[in-house]
């Protein structure tokens, strides 16, 4: 007796494939939020605090902070935005989309190995968390080429 519930439609295809790629928009959208105010926060402390790190300028430190936090959040959107388009369409992201999925993917395997260290394990459940996310996307979806091998062509 099995316990596992199956995860394909009529067609064949995965129901789950859309849900996952709207809550994993939806989790780099907040995840993206989080990041700017982060680097926020720590560029006005710099900022307020005068701090200095090896002689380096406080305004420069400050200024690249909030530059790294806005750069950041921008990719995080542009990746929550591809997901988004994934959803709507039901169709895998193009090369593009792939790579882009794939660079996320190890910016949160990295920075999950990095976080356990510096802030704790609920930190890297976290960023395991949305990089099982990214991943069902990314296998969710099998490339269009191999989806039409394997079928008659449609008219």
């Amino acid at each position: 007796m099995s316990c596992v519930l199956p995860v394909t439609g009529e067609e064949g295809g995965a129901v789950a494939r859309r849900p996952v790629a709207w809550v994993a928009a939806a989790v780099l959208l907040f995840e993206a939020v989080g990041v700017v105010f982060v680097n926020g926060v720590l560029a006005t402390v710099v900022d307020n605090q005068r701090m200095s790190l090896a002689g380096l300028d406080p305004s420069a430190m400050s200024l690249g902070t909030w530059v790294m936090g806005g750069v950041l959040g921008c990719y995080l959107v542009l990746i929550a935005a591809i997901l988004v388009r994934t959803g709507i369409k039901d169709r895998t992201p193009g090369r593009f989309g792939r790579v882009a999925l794939i660079s996320c993917a190890v910016v949160h395997g990295v920075l999950g190995a990095v976080t356990v260290g510096l802030v704790g394990w609920s930190a890297f459940a976290l960023m395991m968390v949305v990089l099982g996310l990214i991943v069902l996307v990314l296998v969710g979806y099998e490339p269009e080429r191999a989806a039409a091998d394997d079928g008659p062509a449609a008219a």
